[in-house]
């Protein structure tokens, strides 16, 4: 998370859940800090403990453990930058409900894609990914300065990041759960994309189908405009040269939409 300075004006009070989530993460930093025991491997999400002892809880306690200050202090940063707009927008209940999906499901990412890892993975990032991907959607063109100097639309920014992200996922020797990011953000997408955000699984789903349906219906009103227009130039045709004079081609024209007028 070092390559990212953003900067966007987001201004006004910090809404309730953001400001709850800042909060419970810098608590938990601190009396982890304080604490002379080590439970990043016991709260750390560890793919392999996931696997073999059914280590559950990891996916969700890993995102309010950080692995130092700068970690936590950009995570946080972003947070309030980014997810505040989000949950004005959204609601607070909704907003709350998003950002623990991205972070389970960055999770549950990693534990896929890296199943033998026994390196203790911490941090919100992955919901954090999810929060990005969030904006770029609902603010596609709203100006983020990278560096507090470059203005980029954030659809750009986010999708540059993703990019960069997927890239890094090459090295095998990396240390940061960028599995994790691409998870979070890949989450936050269909989730948003799926109609999920506007009602429960079912309702989701089932807009999603309607959808598709009347897709494909106005696909088959478009096809068939189409073809009466078809229709309406042989018809032309056969009234200048008569109907022995159509191609092959023409005279199966004629015929679907013979077809199709019969079966209405």
């Amino acid at each position: 998370m070092n390559v990212f300075r953003e900067y966007s004006a987001g201004g006004g009070l910090v809404p309730p859940v953001v400001k709850t989530l800042l909060l419970a993460n810098a608590a938990v930093y601190l009396l982890l800090l304080l604490t002379p025991i080590d439970f990043s491997v016991l709260l750390g999400l560890v793919p392999r403990l996931v696997w073999s002892k059914f280590f559950i809880w990891q996916l969700f306690t890993y995102m309010f453990l950080h692995g130092g200050l700068m970690h936590i202090l950009m995570n946080m940063f972003i947070l309030w930058m980014f997810g505040s707009d989000l949950e004005r927008e959204w609601g607070s209940s909704a907003f709350l409900k998003y950002y623990l999906i991205c972070g389970v499901g960055g999770g549950l990412f990693n534990v896929a894609f890296q199943p033998n890892s026994t390196i203790p993975i911490v941090g919100a990032s992955g919901a954090i990914y999810g929060i990005l991907a969030a904006f770029a959607i609902t603010y596609p063109n709203r100006m983020i300065y990278l560096y507090f100097l470059i203005p980029v639309p954030a659809k750009y920014m986010v999708i540059g990041m993703a990019v960069l992200e997927f890239i890094l996922s090459m090295n095998p020797n990396s240390h940061v759960a960028h599995f994790a990011h691409l998870g979070g953000m890949l989450v936050g997408y269909l989730y948003l994309k799926s109609g999920l955000r506007h009602g429960g699984f079912g309702s989701g789903i089932a807009r999603y189908f309607q959808r598709k349906k009347m897709e494909r219906h106005w696909r088959e009103v478009e096809k068939e405009h189409r073809l009466m227009e078809e229709v309406d130039a042989i018809l032309d045709k056969i009234n200048r040269v008569g109907y022995d004079n159509l191609t092959r081609h023409e005279k199966k024209v004629l015929e679907e939409a013979s077809n199709r007028l019969a079966k209405k």
